[in-house]
């Protein structure tokens, strides 16, 4: 219901900055982390850093003693300046008296108690992450991975390992920050049960034989399966994310029961996840908890019995094969392209944690300054080169270069817009200011007009032709206190106006509305132009009023100086008599506008017994019975003291079609006014039934000598997109 009027007002206007100033939202003092200053894979300083583990061919061991200048390092073939370089040895690690590692940012998903190790104290450390996917896994499959688990840390962990134990399943938690205290670790893998991940589990598929059984509807539920695997792999991006500041290598080895994409739905976040385990240094060894399979045509006790000959003509065992092929898919990309290992089909995991143990025993860590500068998002392959013929050299065979704006695709686009929609800290590349108001619908349910304004400065509009043109990506949302999604909103607002418009001296004006319940809620909007890629964001708490109680029902006062033309038909309030009043969110007016002032009255009290005779023609409402009295008029206050005032408009009908309700539009030119600051009072008295009410309103008007400079605001018709240009 919330999204009712999702498209009922979409405009967007051009307004004189001289006397509307806006100011974006204050920035709390607190520090932004860079997500791209914080990877291993220094980008923002063109830095690479790329682990080398040189064995030799013979025995398979470690091979030490080696320098930077042993090593050649070529990108896309081209000679790279070695600028660090370092070599880990776990079997050099001296006591760490059980210290606890977490991430250095206060957002950091890592929030470790007790003492934290600094980065030189993890020299010579085998990091180790522990996942388990437990929305994915069975209860079996579940106490197979928690009895590896167990077998790892009393049996084959050694002093060299600091181990971390992360759980999925309705939250990403962590159960143990990094320690080589194995009493905490045992409790933190002893803690899951089987029915936790409940309610995740895969649904069924067109690739699947249970839609095969036709006892019963079954629906194919590939969608739910796109968002159950972006959910797991944007939690593999966040632990990458959270681990990225420490340069030493790390291994996470993930227990699930089987990942399954729907072809290119869930790519981007398969790539995301992929970048930022390359960039953080991590690499994933994926273990298969439902170890060794026996997949037979008829399928397991989870599916019913197959109609039709499926099962004697090898279709159903090739599907259940493509299947169980599908689920593990995922996984082993994550591994290969992070520098890890796939365990599929095997019930012993020890294999698993030896192959961890080996990768990270001895590594050299080379970076270099790359070369090649430029940000566009393609892979760099990597070829490194030992002066010895008697070793083999392991590592990554490139990365991924970061992308500036102009590179990314539409996904990416459009996951950085929902990422800033999450953050908890405001975006300030561009100022945004918004505000609310609320008007009765019906009765319970409330329309929440919402306007916000961005400043023409601070768009870098491109000129085609005799027009400039700008295109700005808006996407907002409503929560209720317990945080959950009321209300969406998603819009692209291209922009095209000629260039003695002056825009960079005007605002972008941009309009949009919910339909909601009383309450509280938090909304917050997020704008992005399209040039550069720049954001800004604005959050507020608002409150919708339940109205019942009250004993004049009225809605918010508008103010507004400008109208546009009502192009199509849109339930909204601010549309009236065919044209929709822009609000005025500054309320800064000038002396040559006409102030407009929009309110609503509902279920105004009707008057009782013998009509008066004094009443005009017409003043029984046909639909409401006996005449009305509500009575109006705006004044201006100065110093305490009444400088102007309107007539007393009377209204003795309902004007709102199907309502027991009255709207005022009152329009009071500015000319009469002095300039300077002013209190704006409308008076509201419902006589019949004795009840008023005077909100009032701080306003600023400026004399219309001093926009003498600006243009005249003539209005157009836009290049583009359905919006309105003034």
């Amino acid at each position: 219901m919330a999204n009712l009027f999702r498209t009922a007002s979409l405009t967007a206007l051009l307004l004189m900055v001289a006397s509307h100033p806006v100011h974006a939202q204050q920035q709390q003092n607190q520090f932004r982390p860079n997500s791209q200053s914080t990877f291993t894979f220094r980008v923002n300083s063109n830095i690479v850093l790329t682990n080398v583990i040189v064995r030799d061919r013979k025995t398979g061991q470690p091979v030490p003693g080696l320098t930077a200048k042993d090593f050649t390092i070529l990108e896309n073939g081209k000679p790279q300046q070695i600028s660090s370089f370092d070599f880990e040895n776990v079997d050099r690690a001296a006591a760490l008296n059980e210290a606890t590692i977490s991430g250095k940012e206060q957002s950091n998903l890592f929030a470790g108690s007790g003492s934290t190790a600094i980065e030189e104290q993890l020299h010579d450390r085998r990091l180790i992450v522990m996942f388990f996917d437990l929305t994915s896994m069975q209860p079996e499959d579940l106490l197979r991975a928690q009895e590896s688990a167990r077998n790892y840390i009393l049996h084959q962990m050694r002093p060299a390992d600091l181990v971390a134990v992360l759980s999925l399943d309705s939250a990403l938690t962590v159960n143990q920050d990094f320690t080589s205290d194995k009493p905490l670790l045992l409790r933190a893998v002893g803690g899951y049960s089987g029915a936790q991940g409940s309610g995740y589990e895969l649904g069924a598929t067109s690739t699947t034989n249970q839609v095969e059984d036709t006892t019963s509807f079954t629906p194919d539920e590939e969608e739910y399966n796109d968002l159950n695997t972006d959910r797991e792999l944007f939690a593999i991006e966040d632990i990458s994310k959270s681990l990225a500041w420490i340069n030493e290598k790390k291994a996470m080895l993930y227990f699930s029961g089987g990942i399954q994409r729907d072809g290119i739905e869930n790519q981007a976040a398969l790539n995301a996840a992929v970048n930022a385990a390359v960039r953080g240094n991590l690499s994933i060894y994926s273990v298969d908890a439902r170890g060794l399979q026996a997949i037979s045509p008829l399928g397991d006790a989870s599916t019913g019995s197959l109609r039709g000959i499926s099962a004697y003509n090898g279709s159903a065992l090739q599907n259940n094969f493509d299947s169980n092929f599908n689920t593990q898919e995922v996984m082993s990309t994550l591994s290969t392209d992070t520098g890890g290992k796939a365990f599929f089909d095997s019930n012993n995991f020890s294999d698993a944690f030896q192959r961890i143990q080996n990768d990270t025993a001895a590594y050299y860590i080379i970076g270099y300054r790359s070369t090649d500068t430029r940000r566009d998002g393609t892979w760099r392959r990597l070829t490194i080169k030992v002066d010895r013929r008697d070793v083999k050299l392991d590592y990554r065979p490139g990365y991924y270069a970061p992308a500036d704006y102009r590179h990314s695709d539409k996904e990416q686009r459009e996951q950085e817009l929902e990422d800033e929609l999450a953050s908890p800290l405001p975006a300030t590349d561009i100022e945004v200011y918004l505000q609310a108001w609320y008007f009765e619908h019906s009765p319970g349910l409330y329309y929440i007009p919402v306007s916000l304004v961005v400043p023409g400065s601070q768009i870098p509009f491109v000129q085609g032709g005799d027009r400039d043109k700008a295109t700005l990506d808006i996407l907002g949302q409503v929560r209720d206190m317990a945080g959950h999604d009321v209300g969406d909103v998603r819009d692209t607002v291209k922009l095209a106006v000629d260039a003695s418009q002056h825009v960079r001296q005007k605002n972008v004006q941009y309009t949009t509305g919910f339909a909601l319940l009383p309450g509280k809620y938090e909304l917050k909007f997020v704008v992005r132009e399209n040039e550069t890629g720049h954001m800004g964001s604005f959050e507020a708490p608002i409150t919708v009023p339940n109205l019942e109680k009250a004993p004049l029902k009225m809605s918010s006062v508008v103010l507004a100086a400008q109208s546009i033309p009502a192009g199509r038909k849109i339930s909204s309030p601010l549309v009236w008599d065919g044209s929709e009043l822009v609000p005025n969110l500054t309320h800064v007016f000038r002396q040559d506008q006409t102030l407009h002032l929009l309110y609503q009255v509902y279920d105004p009290a009707h008057a009782t017994g013998k009509v008066n005779a004094a009443e005009p023609a017409g003043a029984i409402d046909k639909d409401f019975g006996p005449p009305i009295r509500v009575f109006t008029s705006v004044e201006f206050l100065r110093d305490n003291e009444e400088v102007f005032a309107t007539p007393v408009v009377r209204a003795t009908e309902t004007n709102i079609p199907g309502r027991n309700a009255i709207a005022f539009h009152l329009d009071v030119p500015l000319s009469e006014l002095q300039p300077g600051p002013y209190i704006c009072q409308v008076n509201v008295i419902d006589d019949a039934g004795g009840s008023f009410s005077f909100p009032r309103t701080a306003i600023v008007i400026r004399s219309a000598a001093a926009s003498a400079q600006s243009p005249v605001q003539d209005q157009l018709q836009p290049g583009g997109g359905g919006n309105s240009v003034q």
